[in-house]
Order: C-alpha cells, then sequence, then structure tokens
C-alpha cells in the first residue's frame, strides 16, 4: 500500500533522541524544548515560540490569551479539521461558520464582509456584536486549509476595521508564504501541528508565535500549570500541562532541520500531479492566489467520481481519504449559525480527494498513483 502521508525520518532524529536517552532528560524540562523553539522561531523570523503537545492545545490556549470568553462568537471556516472548531468549544465560545471560496477553499471573504456589514455592529466599548443574539463576536480564527492561504492583506483589512484579534491556524501552512511573510506570522498569534501526517513531525505536538511578547509570557505560563515558581507549588490560575517534553522536542529539531527539504519535496509532487492529471476525467485542482506559495501539504484532486475512485484505490494498494466533513454537517456544530450562498464546503467535500504525497514517496510510487487514476477514469469512460 502506497501511504498517503507519513513522516520523514532521515535526519538526526535517531542522534538527537539517544542523547536524550543517555542523559535521562525526556521529560518538559531539557535543552530540546528551548533549542527547539529557538530555533523554530528563528525560521520563520519571530521573536520567540512556545512548543506545545499539539496544534489543538494550541489554537485552545490561543483563544484563551486572546481573551476569547464562555457564550463569545469565533468566527471560522466551515471546512477545516474538527480541531479548529473543538478549540472554540473547549473556551465555552460557538463558532460562526464562514462558506470557502470555490477556488482555493479557503474562507470567502466576501461572504465574510458580507456578514460583518449586515449582520454585525460595534458597539460603544468598541466590541464586534452579533445583531440577531447581541453576543460578542471576539475573534477570528483563519485556517489556511490545506497548506494554502487566503488574500491575508485583505483578511488584515478586514480585521483590524472590526477590532477583530486574528488567530492563524497554520497547523497544515507551516514554510507556506504570502507574500513572502511565513503562514502563522502575519496575524495576532500563530498555531503549528507536528502531527503524524504533517509535513515535520513530532509524532504529537504543536507550537504557538506571535509578535506579542506578552501573548509568549502567558502562553508558556498557562501551558506549564500556571506555576509561578518552578521550586515551589503555587499556581496563580487554572493552568494547562500542555509542555511539549524534551524526547518529542529533539526528534521536532532534527525535522526542523530538514523543513526546507521536505517543502521542496512536497512542491515537486504537486507539481507532478499537476502535469501528469491534467485532463484525466474530469480532476480539478486547488488554487492559489498570485501573493502564496503554498507548502502543498496534503495534495487533494476534485472529481464528481471521488467516492468510487477513492473505493477503487483503496482496494488496489493506493491509500486515499476524502475531505473533512464541513463543520455544519457535524451532530455538535450543525446548530451554528453557518453563513453561505450556495454552501461550496458541501460541493467541495463532495468531489475533494486527497492522494498519496509523502515528502520521501518515489517517482515509481507517483508514477503507480497516476497510472491507476488513469485506468480508472478510461475504465469509466468505456463502461459509461
Amino acid at each position: 500500500m502506497i501511504p498517503l502521508s507519513v513522516p520523514n525520518i532521515s535526519g538526526k532524529e535517531w542522534e538527537y533522541v539517544k542523547d536524550c536517552l543517555d542523559t535521562g532528560w525526556i521529560s518538559s524540562a531539557g535543552s530540546y524544548v528551548d533549542k527547539f523553539e529557538k530555533e523554530f522561531a528563528s525560521y520563520l523570523n519571530v521573536k520567540d515560540a512556545v512548543s506545545l503537545v499539539n496544534g489543538t492545545s494550541a489554537l485552545h490556549l490561543s483563544l484563551k490569551i486572546i481573551g476569547v470568553k464562555t457564550n463569545d462568537y469565533v468566527i471560522m471556516p466551515n471546512v477545516t479539521f474538527v480541531a479548529s472548531a473543538n478549540s472554540i468549544s473547549y473556551t465555552g465560545a460557538e463558532p460562526i461558520l464562514i462558506d470557502i471560496d470555490e477556488k482555493t477553499w479557503q474562507m470567502d471573504l466576501n461572504i465574510l464582509k458580507e456578514f460583518l456589514k449586515n449582520d454585525c455592529q460595534i458597539n460603544s466599548s468598541k466590541e464586534l456584536i452579533h445583531k440577531e443574539t447581541q453576543r460578542k463576536i471576539s475573534a477570528l480564527m483563519i485556517v489556511h486549509v490545506q497548506g494554502n492561504i487566503c488574500d491575508m492583506e485583505e483578511l488584515l483589512s478586514i480585521t483590524r476595521e472590526y477590532n477583530l484579534p486574528l488567530v492563524e491556524d497554520a497547523a497544515e501552512a507551516l514554510g507556506a508564504k504570502y507574500d513572502n511573510n511565513f503562514a502563522g506570522t502575519l496575524g495576532d498569534i500563530g498555531c503549528y501541528s507536528f502531527n503524524g501526517n504533517k509535513i515535520m513531525s513530532t509524532g504529537g505536538g504543536g507550537m504557538i508565535v506571535s509578535k506579542n511578547e506578552e501573548y509568549i509570557k502567558n502562553a508558556k505560563h498557562l501551558s506549564t500549570t500556571a506555576k509561578t515558581n518552578p521550586l515551589t507549588y503555587f499556581h496563580d490560575e487554572v493552568g494547562y500541562n500542555y509542555r511539549l517534553v524534551n524526547v518529542l522536542s529533539a526528534i521536532g529539531l532534527a525535522q526542523l532541520e530538514q523543513l526546507d527539504e521536505f517543502i521542496k519535496n512536497k512542491i515537486l509532487i504537486s507539481e507532478f500531479y499537476r502535469q501528469n492529471l491534467q485532463n484525466i476525467g474530469d480532476i480539478r485542482f486547488q488554487d492559489s492566489i498570485d501573493a502564496v506559495r503554498s507548502n502543498e501539504w496534503l495534495f487533494t484532486i476534485l472529481t464528481n467520481q471521488m467516492q468510487k475512485l477513492l473505493e477503487y484505490l483503496n482496494s488496489n494498494g493506493v491509500m486515499c481519504r476524502p475531505f473533512w466533513i464541513p463543520m455544519n454537517q457535524l451532530p455538535m456544530y450543525e446548530n451554528c449559525i453557518y453563513i453561505s450562498n450556495k454552501d461550496t464546503s458541501k460541493k467541495i467535500h463532495n468531489s475533494a480527494l486527497s492522494i498519496p504525497c509523502s515528502t520521501d514517496i518515489t517517482k515509481k510510487q507517483l508514477e503507480e498513483v497516476v497510472s491507476k487514476i488513469k485506468y480508472f477514469f478510461d475504465s469509466s469512460s468505456k463502461s459509461s
């Protein structure tokens, strides 16, 4: 079976992990935690970073740090992995779901602008209020779906106009760029994931970055159970045991050293598929705007025969997966406010299929994937 997207362990992972084991420093204290954070911040051209147990914890802490509270609303795209919405729920707030753009699969900013203009107002305290419910909208979470990025210049203009803190869910977009700025560094706070299928992995892990020093200070404090003194057990608020351990930070450091090569490979994989699957059946691809360099994290095609192709490939040695179910179709979020004109989310979900794109996939494997997809469409056209 050709896997969908698996870790590429080809650097100094074994060396660094062995150092942790040899010295006994495997938990949340240890030199690799600091090294990983410093090198990660340096890579992204930001001052500091905070490593955490996963991307979900990064989102959760970020929302708390910028002031999201119980009964607030947080605006987010309708298509994303469920962790984005769950992190909002953890704070006691509720998502407002915005439909996506048909070409880029990112939040549709035209729909967002119409919603803010027609359905919201700014009160005397300069808070954004949803007119119908009179509830505060305390943040906007943008998700860089599949490593792509929306028009961030326009989005930042919108968030400034409506006084909305911007959280970037860059879990899928590490290394992607907008106008030569890294995804996750343009908003008030950025979040990353190092899950097993991400472009670099620690098995499980996450990171917060921000240019706001107070946000970073708060993230470090809250993620270490809000302990005020390392020698005592005094905690000054409800904190979380969210810090990444040293042994996983060691893996992260080794992975980070290879990140540019991983991104290069992902882009080459995307170019190969786009060149060889163009004009095959009804296959279409995700688009990016000119200012964006996607990291091409998880290569995904569109076809009206998605379900049949999914079953065929998985039965013939090629692992593939459908897109995430849109948030408004999940039972816990089906009653959330969903702003849409023609439910593009549903249309994309019904036709999107992710195909193998590990950073160490071979040319032979890529050719096999293409060959089987071509065979499927050839067979389908002959039988119709």
